[in-house]
């Protein structure tokens, strides 16, 4: 039986106002108009010049969109949002009556209970539900589907190579092709401008991103985050989120798809396991350097 859990570590929050597309789409990387109750986008908020700030998914709820983002960090991300509202008519407001639900179902578990849609970055990642909690659990009951260990979904979505916030980002520091969001889906380049747009596209059309983040087989201790990962002796990554012998790695390109690599991190020996997705990407990347 598929399981589910409550997201403690997410929040909710509510963007509301005649203005709330408009506003958005200026400032996140993805078309939020694409965002409706079964269908969710994953976008990201960075800096002018491209840094990672957050990421969060939207959808549509009635005449307002609702963010599923990192609780942690919810109450900063509600500040930077209000900063640009300016005369726009758009209200940013927590939506503490809402939880965010997880589940690797492999189909929509709920009708009524919420916005609930798939996993807009890999197909296997399954559903989020986004709604009152006791609705939530109503639906899941009805669905058969039981509350489960949190520790099953990370792994899985380690397992996928899908990012989680500022477990695997650094604030401030992270590009948004290092999150492979240029590989995920988390980027629309045809909706128009948005802020750090010209740094990211740049990045993504000469192909300057030389670091992306793979999950790797832990043999050994697992990493703390931050730990650096070594191939004889030099420094080839960074550890970041780590469940079940799995751990995230922000690694150089050249390192990711090298099954025998002898890389190593403290005590441990490291494997890399990039997902298929990843794998190709890199491929065809490789083959147009060659080609130019």
């Amino acid at each position: 039986m598929t399981g589910y859990h409550i997201a403690e570590d997410r929040s909710v929050l509510r963007i509301s106002g005649a203005d709330w597309i408009e506003f958005l789409q200026g400032i996140v990387s993805n078309d939020v108009a694409k965002a409706g109750a079964d269908r969710g986008v994953w976008a990201a908020f960075v800096t002018p010049q491209g840094k990672y700030l957050h990421d969060f998914f939207l959808a549509a709820d009635g005449e307002s969109i609702l963010l599923d983002c990192e609780r942690a960090r919810a109450d900063d991300l509600r500040k930077r949002l209000r900063r640009y509202t300016l005369r726009s008519d758009a209200r940013v407001e927590a939506a503490g009556d809402l939880v965010v639900s997880l589940t690797a179902a492999a189909s929509a578990p709920a009708d009524g209970a919420g916005a609930c849609f798939p996993d807009p970055r890999h197909r296997d990642a399954g559903y989020r539900l986004i709604g009152a909690r006791s609705a939530v659990e109503r639906a899941m009951a009805a669905a058969g589907i039981a509350p489960a260990d949190p520790l099953e979904w990370d792994r899985r979505r380690l397992a996928l190579g899908l990012p989680d916030g500022s477990r695997d980002m650094e604030i401030e520091r992270s590009t948004l092709a290092e999150a492979n969001a240029d590989l995920l889906g988390g980027i629309d380049w045809g909706k128009g401008c948005w802020m750090g747009q010209e740094v990211t596209a740049r990045m993504h059309y000469r192909g300057l991103a030389k670091r992306r983040l793979t999950p790797m087989h832990v043999d050994g201790p697992v990493p703390p985050r931050g730990a650096t990962v070594e191939r004889g002796g030099k420094p080839v990554g960074e550890c970041r989120s780590s469940a079940g012998g799995l751990v995230m790695v922000l690694a150089r390109t050249e390192v990711i798809d090298e099954a025998e690599s002898d890389l190593r991190s403290g005590e441990a020996r490291l494997h890399p396991a990039p997902p298929e997705w990843l794998k190709a990407a890199l491929r065809e990347s490789n083959a147009a350097s060659g080609a130019a």
